[in-house]
């Protein structure tokens, strides 16, 4: 291999120049016909006998040539790579360019590197950060929605109201034609959960178990079912039964059930409150951080090459797709269930891997600028740190995570910590009107 050539194109692309020797790409071409020659028939010889010049002389003198170059191609990639000094973020696009009177073959290899990064400012940054607050409301809606996790359904002996769960049999018919998918058995429906086409479940308001309705209503236009879509349609209702939510009473006792420490509704509530404000003390701290991000990253100059966009996307496209695993689906099911293709996903994670691939680069270039580094102790708390988090031994999570690796995050965290420790908050201001009805819970 000789490397003939190395020049800089925009977007962080260098191109390499390489050319593959007449006696290496022959090498090439001897190993591929042991490899693949016993796979090629030839009139007038066992199938892989056949000697590699008949071969050659049968289907060309090229039948081994792709095979050859695939064969040569890596060993001279990385030695022209180490060459050079170029460290590749991603796979070079590779094409042949001329093959030589000696039987040389040259190859030019469009490769990807990282591209220099130019910083704004990073310290002294002054960007909005929310104060955390717990509004009497606050508290209030949260303290409904542990009432209705605890509540009940049971059978009542009166007419269905709003709210109420009935059990029904239907049938549906268009023109006095049953039609596919308008028929249930033993249905729980929440009358007033829209669950129906709009008109369906107020007809039901008032019947009792063991009375029959036909419900008239009408399809919507958009229906998704398009011979359905606008036409009236009735459908023959029974009720079996009539089912009420029975929600407990937010008191004292409601505050011993649903709290270990708390032994009346007032210990209950400051429980919530400091609940609530740790949880949105954190989800302010991230908003800022990432705020602060997005101005370093506006102040950055860098020719980002299109290739680390690809390779960050196709982590977070495997990223998503192992937590739609966990939930029992593939990432093809979720394209399909809402209506997109895979193209179409990419395209939505794009911005992501984007801002990802930016904010990296620009905290290794704080990194590099800072002269930022770990120490031994601290890289040995970062490993107790994740062994109890996940519950594993030192050990293993050593395995797992080489110190190069772990070190590198390490760096990126100081970093993020230095942009917010020199920053300067500017409280975020609300309107007037939204002030007027705040009540903070005390």
């Amino acid at each position: 291999m000789e490397l003939k050539n190395v020049e800089k194109l925009e977007k962080s692309i260098v191109a390499l120049t390489i050319e593959i020797s007449a006696e290496e790409l022959e090498a090439g071409k001897e190993q591929a016909f042991k490899k693949n020659g016993k796979k090629i028939t030839v009139p007038g010889f066992r199938k892989g006998k056949a000697p590699r010049k008949v071969i050659e002389s049968l289907y060309g003198d090229g039948v081994f040539f792709e095979d050859a170059l695939n064969i040569c191609y890596p060993k001279a990639y990385e030695a022209a790579l180490e060459e050079s000094g170029i460290k590749a973020v991603a796979a070079a696009d590779v094409s042949v360019s001329e093959m030589t009177d000696a039987g040389a073959v040259v190859l030019v290899c469009k490769v990807p590197v990282e591209p220099e990064v130019t910083l704004g400012e990073y310290k002294g940054l002054s960007v909005e950060k929310e104060e955390a607050k717990v509004l009497v409301a606050d508290v209030k809606a949260e303290l409904e929605r542990m009432a209705q996790r605890l509540s009940r359904t049971q059978t009542v002996e009166r007419a269905a109201k709003k709210n109420d769960t009935v059990v029904i049999d239907f049938e549906g018919f268009v023109d006095g034609v049953a039609f596919e998918g308008g028929k249930g058995e033993g249905y729980d429906l929440k009358l007033g959960s829209g669950t129906f086409i709009p008109g369906f479940e107020d007809q039901l308001i008032g019947l009792k178990a063991g009375e029959e309705k036909d419900v008239v209503v009408t399809f919507p236009e958009e229906y998704h079912a398009k011979e359905l879509a606008g036409k009236e349609a009735t459908f023959k209702c029974t009720v079996h039964e009539v089912k009420e939510t029975v929600t407990p009473a937010i008191d004292d006792e409601f505050a011993k059930d649903v709290s270990e420490k708390a032994e009346t509704l007032e210990d209950l509530k400051k429980e919530v409150k400091e609940r609530l404000l740790a949880q949105k003390a954190e989800t302010f701290e991230r908003d800022y951080e990432e705020a602060l991000l997005t101005a370093v990253i506006d102040g950055m100059q860098a020719e980002i090459p299109d290739a680390m966009f690809e390779a960050q996307l196709d982590n977070v496209m495997q990223d998503f797709g192992y937590r739609l695993q966990m939930q029992g689906m593939q990432l093809e099911q979720y394209a399909k269930m809402t209506g997109s293709d895979m193209q179409q996903l990419r395209a939505m994670f794009m911005p992501q891997a984007e801002r990802q691939v930016k904010v990296r680069l620009a905290l290794q270039k704080i990194v590099e600028l800072e002269n930022l580094d770990v120490t031994e102790d601290e890289i040995e708390a970062k490993y107790k740190e994740l062994a109890e988090q996940y519950g594993m031994e030192v050990e293993q999570i050593k395995k797992a995570l080489p110190a190069a690796s772990i070190t590198s995050d390490m760096k990126l965290d100081k970093a993020i910590e230095l942009i917010k420790d020199t920053a300067k908050p500017k409280k975020k201001t609300k309107k007037k009107a939204e002030d007027k009805t705040e009540e903070t819970a005390e």
